[in-house]
């Protein structure tokens, strides 16, 4: 399978290394808007992200290598592409139940644990080290940190940025596009667009989307 990667910062450089171990998995392109011009390095072709017509064929698979959930779910819509055509990425040292769904663009890095009946969607990161316990809702978009825990029923609405080490209880909802800061203990409801921080998580501020 050959495969184009769209962002080559730090999150793009542990994609490449994920896929570094599947023998199956030929990266051919990777596009970053640090490139200015197209080049041909180590048997990759690399340029900016408006080189992707250019370089883009119907054969590959494509895998949106960006940690910030907006700038993410910005370019996919800029891509127009099916989501079938986006490549899903699992580490094989990840723990993933056969009940548990993940959706198309998502990747589960090394370590996580994604329990039964869970759902991820699309374009979703599943960061080192993190656990979903079961019956998750977890929409497009969303950021699941180093380390973070998530219980059991809880509902992550889209664009959620859960920080390393926190903690959601069992049963809550993330509203869209909220973010929980690192080490936080959120143990309430978080409404849309809102940062929390602290245990107890408190409310401290509207998101500017």
């Amino acid at each position: 399978m050959k495969v184009m990667i769209v962002g080559d910062g730090g999150h793009g450089k542990v994609i490449q290394d994920i896929i570094s171990g599947f023998h199956t998995i030929e990266i051919r392109t990777i596009l970053d808007d640090r490139y200015s011009n197209d080049f041909f390095q180590d048997g990759k072709m690399y340029g900016p992200i408006s080189s992707f017509d250019t370089w883009w064929h119907p054969n590959m698979k494509v895998m949106i290598a960006i940690k910030d959930n907006q700038e993410r779910k910005r370019i996919m819509h800029k891509l127009g592409l099916s989501t079938e055509k986006y490549l899903t990425i699992i580490h094989p040292s990840s723990i993933i139940s056969p009940t548990a769904k993940i959706g198309h663009g998502s990747v589960v890095m090394a370590n996580a644990v994604i329990q039964a009946d869970t759902v991820i969607g699309n374009h979703c990161i599943i960061n080192t080290g993190a656990i979903v316990e079961h019956d998750n809702d977890v929409c497009d978009y969303t950021y699941i940190s180093p380390n973070a825990a998530l219980n059991g029923m809880n509902l992550l609405g889209e664009g959620v940025h859960v920080g390393a080490s926190a903690t959601i209880i069992v049963g809550k909802k993330l509203g869209d596009w909220s973010i929980i800061g690192a080490g936080a203990t959120v143990i309430e409801d978080v409404p849309n667009q809102c940062t929390v921080f602290g245990t107890p998580a408190k409310i401290t501020l509207p998101n500017n989307l």
